[in-house]
């Protein structure tokens, strides 16, 4: 076969946008891409700095910065918000990870597309969109890998019951209906104080 022939039949190949989709998520733009809330977390918190140091000093715009941290970690409700997104970021990283892992991906090697990520009572429910080639079943029968990556009890996966190719990851991290304190029962000293005596035979 000749180099012309070759390269007509890759231009007409249907795979070759999954080989571009492939490459992109291997780049610098790609890696930026899945690390962008992190990314825009960093650059908002250098623009503040920047400008508070314009306003005042390096160092009290340092000050400024580090107490207003230290007010967000001290108040609960912040501390929640704060604690549960990341926890949310984590498992988005995670689940990208154990795709790879367990080669729950295409033959191209694209992974599912986490559309999107949410706390719930008991840990995080994500929803992922499919690629072609795999199915809600490749996920069910890695439960378990999903859990352990996530630092997880448990995970759940659903099927949407309108599109196959969406799927929810339920992620369990807590038993909310799990007892906080264990409380000691006086029943059992109560009884043995008021056994009588065994006679001897």
């Amino acid at each position: 076969m000749s180099t012309s022939s070759t390269g007509r039949n890759k231009r007409h190949s249907p795979y070759v946008t999954e080989e571009y989709l492939v490459q992109f998520h291997r780049t610098a733009a790609g890696v930026a891409w899945r690390w962008r809330t992190e990314l825009a977390l960093v650059l908002a918190t250098a623009a503040a700095l920047w400008w508070l140091a314009l306003q005042i000093t390096l160092f009290w715009a340092g000050i400024v910065l580090a107490a207003l941290a230290a007010l967000l970690v001290a108040l609960p409700w912040t501390r929640r918000f704060i604690t549960r997104r990341f926890w949310c970021l984590l498992s988005r990283h995670r689940i990208q990870r154990v795709c790879y892992e367990t080669r729950l991906h295409t033959r191209a090697g694209r992974i599912p597309l986490v559309l999107w990520i949410r706390p719930t009572k008991v840990g995080e429910r994500a929803h992922l969109m499919l690629r072609a080639g795999t199915c809600a079943k490749d996920f069910s029968d890695h439960g378990a890998e999903i859990a352990a990556a996530c630092y997880a009890r448990e995970a759940r996966v659903a099927a949407s019951t309108k599109w196959s190719h969406l799927i929810t990851i339920d992620i369990a991290r807590r038993d909310p209906l799990a007892a906080k304190e264990t409380v000691p029962s006086h029943l059992v000293a109560l009884r043995t104080h008021r056994q009588p005596p065994q006679q001897a035979a």
